[in-house]
């Protein structure tokens, strides 16, 4: 069975080529410990859609 490589993960979390297997001192199992707590741009996108869609829309309401 084959490991888990980091530049593969970096890559279907959709972050840029290096955005943590090119940080200077970050061993392997460090850029996997990284990535696996981190979030999914993607995620962080969603995330921030979903919670500002009532401000946008005007669907605000005031608390009783």
């Amino acid at each position: 069975m084959g490991r888990l490589n980091p530049p593969f993960v970096q890559w279907l979390m959709g972050l840029p080529s290096g955005h943590v297997t090119d940080v200077p001192g970050l061993s392997r199992s460090a850029q996997l410990k990284a990535l696996g707590n981190g979030v999914m741009p993607q995620q962080a996108t969603h995330a921030l859609e979903l919670l500002l869609a009532p401000v946008h829309t005007g669907r605000l309401t005031a608390a009783a």
